[in-house]
């Protein structure tokens, strides 16, 4: 079947897929909230049978006090598998369904998590239905969900590295960039610095003390200049707090810092340099706490190669797909950080993640679910 047939199909069912769209966003799943996200995963379970059937295999990873991750195999009809990545949680709090609720405008969608990255995880289930119905040839589908990736992903990423490890390749349903993949993501570090000073009475006894306060303040500008524009390395204190009163002098400050890096050597440079951190009293103690979330997602030969096929796909469906470099960070960054060949972005098309004004323009779900489809056609020779 020829690839704009594929897309008539798909937009064809586009009111089924928005029936689902609905669905799975009126699943509240804030990542801070484990009964919810185990309601909606039980959820999102039972819809997967019902588009697809019993999957093939099927295991439930407990994901501790953060949301569980759930991998089902559907076999396919070529050798090699692909891994499909979406995750459940979302950003906004439980109750914010009943304020903003699921609507449909003008054929703008929008409603807490529908662009990041609901969308994708419908887009994603029904590539596969779509594949099926066709008849299509096309390796067997794992598809991953998890429901910690607005926090870092900490109980999920290694189930994420090791059932990439295999794959043909990864896809990653994040929401694109104004219709673009994401072919290069900035890795996450993030940090506090904390000031252990001398605490005394600011008016009766003040040269006994030591101000974590002031000595904070002093190396604030310090972390700040780590940043590189030349290397593509921004640095924010995006948080600050400390002491207990005006006339006290601090006895304790710290800061919250978020660290974006565009190139994998930076993370030694970023270490050493808050290691080197030091106040001029030498009364006050630093300490520096935190890691790194993710790492970058640069872009290498595997998913280079990846792109170019994916791009001749849209191109036989009669548009142009483009690539973008972004500062955001998602589970795509771990497994591009171990050499496998992966695509990002693959998810909605609109705008407003972790906002109220978050919306997926729907008519543009028929094209990007066919280009999965005809990208998982495409891979049914690679695995022979």
């Amino acid at each position: 079947m020829a690839l704009p047939d594929i897309t008539a199909l798909a937009r064809r069912v586009l009111p089924e897929m928005t029936d689902d769209l609905r669905r799975v966003v009126e699943l509240e799943t804030p990542n801070d909230d484990k009964t919810l996200l185990d309601a909606g995963l039980a959820a999102i379970r039972s819809w997967l049978v019902e588009r697809l059937g019993e999957p093939d295999e099927a295991r439930r990873y407990d994901g501790g006090e953060h949301g569980d991750v759930l991998a089902v195999t559907y076999r396919g009809t070529a050798p090699g598998t692909v891994l499909l990545l979406c995750h459940y949680d979302t950003v906004w709090p439980a109750g914010t369904l009943a304020e903003w609720p699921f609507e449909v405008v003008d054929g703008r969608a929008t409603g807490p998590g529908v662009f990041d990255m609901k969308t994708g995880l419908v887009q994603a289930v029904w590539a596969l239905r779509l594949l099926r119905e066709l008849g299509l040839s096309h390796p067997s589908v794992r598809l991953l969900l998890n429901g910690d990736e607005e926090i870092g992903s900490p109980a999920s990423r290694p189930h994420i590295e090791r059932l990439s490890e295999d794959v043909l390749a990864t896809f990653v349903f994040e929401a694109a960039q104004d219709g673009a993949l994401k072919t290069a993501r900035k890795g996450v570090g993030l940090f506090e610095v904390t000031a252990h000073g001398v605490e005394s009475h600011a008016g009766l006894d003040p040269y006994a003390g030591a101000s974590a306060v002031h000595a904070l303040a002093e190396v604030v500008p310090a972390v700040v200049a780590l940043g590189s524009r030349e290397h593509g390395t921004t640095v924010n204190v995006g948080l600050i707090s400390g002491g207990t009163g005006r006339n006290v002098v601090a006895a304790r400050a710290w800061c919250g810092i978020d660290v974006r890096i565009a190139e994998p050597a930076e993370m030694a440079r970023l270490d050493a340099g808050l290691s080197a951190l030091a106040p001029s009293d030498p009364r006050v103690r630093l300490t520096v706490s935190g890691g790194w979330n993710r790492p970058p997602m640069v872009a290498h030969e595997a998913s280079a190669a990846l792109f170019e096929r994916a791009r001749a796909i849209a191109a036989a469906q009669g548009w142009e797909l483009r690539g973008t470099a972004v500062g955001g960070a998602s589970d795509g960054n771990f497994v591009s950080a171990l050499g496998r060949p992966v695509l990002d972005g693959l998810g909605a098309v609109g705008s407003g993640a972790h906002a109220r004004h978050e919306h997926t323009l729907l008519d543009h779900l028929p094209a990007r679910t066919a280009l999965t489809v005809g990208l998982l056609h495409a891979l049914a020779s690679d695995g022979e």
